[in-house]
């Protein structure tokens, strides 16, 4: 019984968080990657690859070492 009612929790859930998309012709999710969004690269923030990527071709450390 209370599989049950696990498994009509998550289909509503699914439901409402894709009414966007069922609801619009060409609907489709937003994408969630930060360099994509246009708040976080106004405020300079990008995802974790880009900033390790950053920081490390800034001081210079070697990588292959570690």
């Amino acid at each position: 019984m209370s599989i049950l009612v696990v498994i009509i929790l998550v289909g509503l859930a699914m439901v409402g968080l894709s009414i966007r998309v069922i609801l619009r012709k060409n609907g489709r999710f937003s994408s969630q990657h930060i360099s994509q969004n246009k708040k976080m690269r106004e405020k300079g923030i990008h995802c974790v690859n880009t900033q390790d990527y950053e920081e490390r071709h800034r001081v210079k450390i070697n990588v292959k070492n570690l």
